[in-house]
């Protein structure tokens, strides 16, 4: 799947759900609209939007490209058990080559080996098991740098709002009223705010997709390792 178009998709679902999780927020409750949160929260507030609209659309796109049936699809599997059974491997890699998944790319792999001993076979398998495990995981590491930079981004926000309400104070040389200091304290808070709001969910749905990607590949290494279980030496 092509994450650009689905980004450009998802980009106003996006902006609509952040806009419904300020509006949850107490600045809500004195009549002030999504607008008005990411004005007062400046810059920095902008930018953590930006990044929950790419957070969203990495993690739909990964929901979508990492489900068990894509990554090992069940007709595939059968059809490659019903070519080894009948011992047409040259058929069996041809399929693993038309059908491209991380089920077919493991066992191609295992399936130009057949011919040499059970330990190439084996080695080979291990070494694109590996390789398709850590494409997979870097395609969902973005949500993890994600669920990092937003709370960071937000305590930037929050030392700029602080560093603003400060020089206000120097300015009037300690005579400023709240009114004066409101703006960057504003600034500080909401911007850790949006930081937290982006951060939590995100880093819920990296552990979930991690977790379901650990055991997919799991389940696909078994039944890739039973598919040449029949090549292993018999003592």
């Amino acid at each position: 799947m092509n994450a650009n178009p689905l980004l450009a998709r998802l980009a106003p679902a996006a902006a609509a759900g952040l806009v419904f999780l300020s509006t949850a927020t107490p600045a809500m409750a004195q009549n002030t609209t999504a607008g008005d949160v990411f004005k007062n929260a400046g810059p920095v507030g902008w930018c953590i939007m930006v990044l929950s609209i790419v957070a969203l659309a990495v993690i739909i796109e990964n929901i979508m490209s990492l489900k068990r049936d894509k990554l090992a699809p069940p007709e595939i599997i059968d059809d490659i058990e019903v070519l080894f059974n009948e011992e047409k491997f040259q058929e069996a890699m041809d399929l693993c080559e038309e059908e491209e998944t991380y089920f077919t790319r493991v066992c191609g792999a295992g399936i130009s080996k057949i011919g040499h001993s059970y330990d190439v076979i084996e080695k080979s398998l291990e070494e694109m098991g590996d390789e398709e495990s850590i494409k997979l995981h870097q395609k969902i590491g973005w949500l993890s740098l994600i669920a990092n930079v937003a709370p960071m981004m937000g305590l930037l926000g929050t030392v700029m709002g602080m560093v603003t309400a400060f020089n206000e104070i120097a300015r009037s040389q300690g005579q400023a009223n709240p009114a004066d200091l409101a703006a960057g304290i504003s600034q500080a808070l909401l911007t850790t705010m949006l930081g937290l709001i982006v951060a939590i969910p995100v880093t819920a749905a990296f552990a979930f997709l991690r977790n379901r990607l650990i055991k997919t590949i799991i389940e696909s290494g078994a039944i890739v390792e039973d598919l040449f279980e029949r090549f292993r030496p018999t003592t």
